[in-house]
């Protein structure tokens, strides 16, 4: 008896992008520069200045990233979607940052793109914008730092869900 296998090609596929998307591949092109840090940081006045030395509740990586998705999401509310993320995203920008024990950004690269420069631009902008960011615990952080990383799911208008807190995306 042969198995009709085309039902399945269409899931298998979905399956194979959304696992490439979770796998981190380190673009040496798209790290920062002392000199951009530096050039931003005195450029950019801080508008949470009544957020500087928040500590994080969280004991965990996990509770960690939660709370701080809910913090980057609610910074940048204009351009978070708040419903399910549609069936076929426009772009899907994977982060790796490092935070240090003040919740300060250290530095920020682009692991995983489509190549979307404006989504791109999008996900780092709002990764700066939302400093600081609460303290994360001794706990978590390793040589004085914590490092993370962040995927940005975004829709055919630009908005985002960060996978760590998206609703499921629609059927169709």
């Amino acid at each position: 008896m042969a198995i009709n296998y085309k039902p399945y090609r269409f899931l298998l596929m979905l399956s194979l992008f959304l696992t490439a998307c979770g796998a981190p591949k380190t673009d040496p092109l798209k790290t920062d520069t002392a000199a951009e840090k530096t050039k931003g940081a005195e450029q950019t006045p801080n508008k949470l200045d009544s957020q500087v030395g928040v500590k994080s509740n969280a004991k965990t990586l996990a509770a960690y990233q939660v709370e701080l998705a809910n913090h980057l999401s609610r910074v940048n509310v204009a351009k978070v979607y708040a419903g399910n993320p549609q069936a076929l995203l426009r772009s899907v920008i994977v982060l790796r940052f490092s935070l240090n024990s003040q919740g300060s950004l250290m530095s920020k690269a682009i692991v995983r793109s489509n190549k979307d420069r404006e989504t791109e631009a999008t996900a780092l902008s709002s990764l700066v914008k939302a400093q600081p960011f609460p303290m994360p615990s001794a706990l978590l952080l390793k040589q004085g730092k914590l490092d993370l990383v962040e995927t940005w799911l975004f829709n055919s208008d630009g908005r985002f869900q960060l996978r760590t807190i998206a609703l499921p995306q629609a059927n169709q």
